[in-house]
């Protein structure tokens, strides 16, 4: 049993510990998070399968003093190893899609080809096990009365946790930060596809009453028909208007009280990391220009926090894996926040009660 008297926060990060070199066992942890190391359907640049181990290592830099959410890492944050089966299928799954990517992108009939069909219909199998899979570990994890997040992978991965989240509660709201709206239906032939996430979520749970998008710059006309048809139950920020906003003269305080104030009490972060600008996070998966500085993301979280928001959990998606850990520095930084507030919103919650 680890004990906080023998433990030196402000002491190198001690790679023997778990996740920002904490010493808590996941029995001892309030927050625990799952590595999802998945990225069949990725479209562009792979690697994010991969990058559980490089953020752990990235992690140890993490300086745990959080001025606004102070001593929250004392409740415990844990991080599960990494699956390595899982991790297996994913590289037998991605070859297969590059196989069938390839074919299609020239023009080729896939049901004219017994072997494509064969290799579609695994790929689409692989990712029900997946989503079975999250789903399994995130239900047992709340079952125990613990937050639970995912650590992605590719940002199809958290959708057995949305699934786990919608039995707990009733309804619900999704923060979307991403680049992309993710809208698409069976993107490529692939029903759950990275492209899907957001469309599935909202076709397979009907817990979640609001998708709120911010930073979307790059997306299809289906995907905007779907939005303008969804009678509000999606609100898009696209980064194009946010910025002209900011050009003439507006404050972004006033645009996150915006965001803000569309937001319902119940909300689930899903964050793409290829919603801030890809200086930040080069090696994603399918970096976009534009986007968001950190800090602009924090100040959002901040707000959401001071307006009483109940943060219920989170993912972290689409976080590259660099050779100088750049990619991965930003994300621990990242991901380290986004445990300070989900952990403290739901201590706010538990004090009122």
């Amino acid at each position: 049993m680890s004990t906080l008297s023998q433990f030196d926060p402000n002491s190198v990060g001690n790679p023997n510990n778990n996740i920002f070199g904490l010493p808590f066992s996941e029995e001892e942890s309030r927050l625990v998070i799952i590595p999802v190391p998945w990225e069949v359907t990725v479209s562009y640049n792979a690697g994010t399968a991969r990058v559980a181990d490089h953020l752990f290592k990235a992690s140890l830099q993490v300086d745990l003093f959080d001025p606004e959410y102070t001593d929250v890492w004392q409740q415990g944050f844990f991080m599960r190893p990494l699956d390595r089966k899982v991790l297996t299928k994913s590289d037998f799954l991605r070859k297969e899609a590059e196989l069938y990517i390839n074919y299609i992108s020239q023009g080729d009939e896939v049901a004219a080809n017994k072997f494509m069909c064969k290799t579609l219909r695994d790929i689409n199998e692989g990712s029900l096990f997946l989503n079975n899979w999250v789903y399994e570990q995130a239900r047992d994890i709340l079952a125990a009365d613990k937050l639970v997040a995912v650590l992605g992978g590719d940002h199809s991965t958290p959708l057995g946790l949305f699934k786990a989240i919608g039995e707990k509660y009733s309804d619900f709201a999704i923060l979307q930060i991403d680049a992309h709206m993710d809208l698409r239906k069976a993107y490529e032939g692939f029903n759950y596809s990275h492209a899907s996430i957001m469309y599935n979520a909202l076709e397979e749970i009907p817990q979640i009453k609001k998708l709120v998008q911010v930073g979307i710059r790059d997306y299809c006309d289906e995907e905007l028909a779907y939005m303008e048809s969804s009678n509000q139950r999606v609100i898009t920020f696209f980064d194009k208007d946010i910025k002209e906003r900011l050009y003439e003269g507006e404050l972004w305080k006033n645009i996150v009280d915006e965001i803000v104030a569309v937001l319902p009490d119940n909300i689930f972060i899903s964050f793409d990391i290829d919603g801030l600008n890809p200086k930040l996070c080069p090696h994603t998966g399918t970096p976009v220009h534009g986007g968001f500085e950190v800090q602009e993301i924090f100040y959002l979280f901040k707000k959401m926090h001071a307006a009483g928001k109940n943060i219920i959990g989170f993912d972290l998606n689409e976080v590259g894996v660099s050779q100088n850990e750049w990619d991965e520095n930003v994300g621990a930084r990242v991901l380290y926040k986004l445990c300070n507030l989900l952990t403290a919103s739901q201590t706010k919650v538990s004090d009122a009660v």
